[in-house]
Formats: structure tokens, sequence, C-alpha cells
């Protein structure tokens, strides 16, 4: 599919950084680990800095520039100021210019197209919303990909999690990924890592659904610090979950899901 990478596309999935309350040594190790297994893409899905500082936007795009290129990248609510004026005058200023100007980014690679949306709008502290504006771009971008390419969609949000996490326009979302026909939907927020099939109520379609874990913070949520790696042939695409383990990182859940053309 892509070439020079016999068995298809490999994809790194990192999230959830929290530059500011992170593992220094995490940083180091992960950055090594996500290199040796030579992605095709780097996809980062928000929350790069702890409190939206300028010292930990600087932190962040220090380690984004040592992960392996190309890189697509997504804000996340931790990405916006917590409370101060910025966070209603400029809110996204400082990872504009520290992270990347687009936020809601577009790549196409042979074999690959992807699209980032930012989920995080600035009156919104925990959960997330996705516009209709977005939900367009779902499948304008990805429903025009070439036949047999891997169709992308990474934000910050899972967008069917539940509570103080739930995402606002999701139906319209799930609607979107559908008809945009998305193979791989690659989220953070939960700081635990998970994947699935999921079943777009109303249609035929199905993708996978991808949550990484937090790579890099103390924020562990009981589990651990993770990264994914997702390896995408013609018949399959492969979940392996990477965990770390006293100075390193080892394999942990691996699952194997399907792939419809």
């Amino acid at each position: 599919m892509t070439p020079g990478r016999p068995g298809g596309l490999v994809i790194a999935h990192l999230s959830d950084l929290h530059l500011g309350a992170h593992d220094p040594d995490a940083v180091e190790s992960v950055i090594a680990d996500v290199a040796a297994v030579r992605p095709t893409l780097t996809v980062v899905t928000g929350d790069c800095t702890m409190r939206a500082r300028v010292h930990q936007f600087r932190q962040a795009r220090d380690l984004l520039d040592r992960l392996p290129a190309p890189l697509l990248v997504v804000l996340g609510n931790h990405d916006v100021p917590l409370v101060s004026g910025a966070r209603f005058v400029a809110p996204y200023r400082r990872y504009r210019r520290l992270v990347h100007r687009d936020l809601d980014p577009v790549l196409r690679l042979p074999g690959l197209t992807a699209l980032g949306l930012h989920s995080a709008p600035r009156w919104r502290w925990k959960s997330g919303r996705v516009t209709r504006r977005q939900g367009d771009a779902v499948v304008t971008v990805l429903g025009a990909a070439p036949a047999g390419s891997v169709r992308l969609l990474a934000l910050h949000h899972p967008p069917r999690a539940p509570g103080l996490a739930r995402v606002a326009g999701r139906d319209r979302l799930l609607r979107a990924l559908a008809a945009g026909r998305v193979d791989l939907l690659l989220a953070g927020h939960t700081h635990v890592p998970a994947s699935g099939l999921v079943r777009v109520a109303g249609t035929a379609h199905r993708l996978v659904e991808v949550v990484a874990g937090t790579a890099t913070s103390g924020r562990t949520r009981g589990v651990g610090r993770s990264w994914t790696v997702i390896r995408v042939d013609e018949r399959a695409i492969v979940v392996e979950e990477r965990h770390q383990a006293g100075s390193g990182w080892a394999p942990g859940r691996t699952r194997c899901f399907p792939r419809r053309l």
C-alpha cells in the first residue's frame, strides 16, 4: 500500500502528553520507541500541555519535533488556557503559534488521507463539541479519498464517551463517519487505552475506534503510561498497545479487526 513498507501502513498514535506534568524519562523513552516502529504517520490526539502555558507549549514543541514525521496533531481541552482572559479573547493563539496554525489539519499520503478536528471549544472545560462545518469536512475530505485509501479521523474527545466527556454533535459526527466512509477514528482524553469496532446505527458502515492512553504524564488513571501502534493492510487493522515497562516500553494488548474495502 505504501512504497517501501511491506505489509501496509504503520500509524503511531500518542495522546495526552500533558507537558508540564510529565515524566522526563517517559518523554525520552517514548520518542525512541515510536521511532523504532518506523511509522508512516505519527498522530497526537491532543492535550499536548497541562495548562496551556507558553513554556509548556515550548516543551511540547520540542517533543513533537523529535517524533517521526509526518505528524498530525489536534488540540485538546488542556491546550486552551484554563481561567484567564486569553481563554475568551484568544483561546487558540498559543497553540497556533507553537504547535500548528490549522486547528482542523488535513494530511494526504500515498494510501492514506487523514483529517484532524479540534473538539475543544473555549466555552467547554472538559466535554467536547463537533460543529456542522466539521461534520461536513469529514464527508468532503475523507469521502473524496482515493479508492482503497485508509480514511483516518483524529480528534481529542472519543465521540461515544459518556458523562462529562460527552461530545455535543455526536450523532451528527457519527452520521458523517458513515457518509465519509471513515476506516479509523483516533482519540484520547480518557487516559485509558481502548479499541473496538463501531457500527454506525442506521447504516451498514463500521469503523475501528482507537483511544490512546497518556504517553508521558503522571495522570495514568491507574493503568500506566501507554501509546498505540496501528498497522493497516488490505485485509486487517491491527492495534497494539505499548506500555511503559521499566526504562522502556513493552507490547500490551493486541487486537485485530477485519478491514472492509
